[in-house]
């Protein structure tokens, strides 16, 4: 388990709850905590410079997005994972994500075709592989903002809300497989290639093809994340 100090985090300086929350969120997307380990509020307080109050006000929210649990008022575990909660997590992203594309290429107007043409160059020219999380979390922001901008044109805000709270859900299943793949050229080679698909039939006004390739993408990664869950003993 790494054992930094969380980007913003001092032991000179108290930190705000929104600080932080944000830096306890990184820490349990990216592993840091096991399923189900109890957090102790003491080492919390001292990893996160932060008093007790705003101490349980990030732990409160981040309760609300499943990241975390309450035990009967008795203190706060990491939230457990199962292989069938990524299985559905992932059926459900696959689901709304082609419903969303449909109705964005319904849509969608000419400045919805050009944020996605940015977006793709955006992530396009993120070539150099390093092994440090800077390059993670490069290159897994402009992944986001290209799929964020395909489905933008869909114009439906409720129902991106929708996307936004799943995807939330799917963060700690989402970082196991993004290791394999950013540090992968191989499997940065073939994201690139299913991008490009994605996309020309998208730019075609495919609904039905951009769809079906879509949830093919979507649920590519679900093989290997079942097998990093099982590797760690997680599942």
């Amino acid at each position: 388990m790494p054992s930094d100090t969380p980007q913003g985090a001092t032991s000179a300086a108290p930190q705000s709850a929104e600080a932080a929350y944000a830096a306890l969120k990184r820490d349990l997307v990216r592993g840091h905590y096991a399923p189900t380990e109890k957090l102790l509020m003491n080492e919390l307080k001292a990893r996160y410079a932060i008093g007790v109050g705003p101490l349980r006000e990030a732990l409160t929210r981040l309760v609300g997005e499943r990241l975390v649990t309450s035990v009967n008022q008795r203190g706060y575990r990491v939230a457990p994972m199962s292989l069938s909660e990524l299985e559905a997590l992932y059926d459900a992203r696959a689901e709304l994500e082609g419903l969303l594309t449909r109705l964005a290429i319904e849509r969608g107007d000419d400045a919805w075709e050009a944020a996605i043409l940015a977006a793709a160059h955006r992530l396009s020219r993120v070539s150099e592989l390093h092994s440090g999380d800077d390059m993670l979390d490069l290159w897994d922001a402009r992944h986001q903002a290209l799929h964020a901008a395909i489905v933008d044109g869909c114009g439906c805000p409720p129902l991106l809300q929708a996307r936004e709270a799943l995807f939330d859900q799917a963060q700690r299943y989402r970082h196991l497989w993004l290791h394999q793949t950013v540090f992968s050229a191989e499997a940065l080679a073939a994201k690139r290639v299913e991008h490009a698909a994605l996309i020309e039939r998208v730019l075609a006004r495919d609904a039905e093809g951009a769809a079906g390739a879509l949830r093919d993408h979507l649920l590519t990664p679900v093989a290997i994340i079942q097998r990093r869950l099982t590797e760690r003993g997680w599942a």
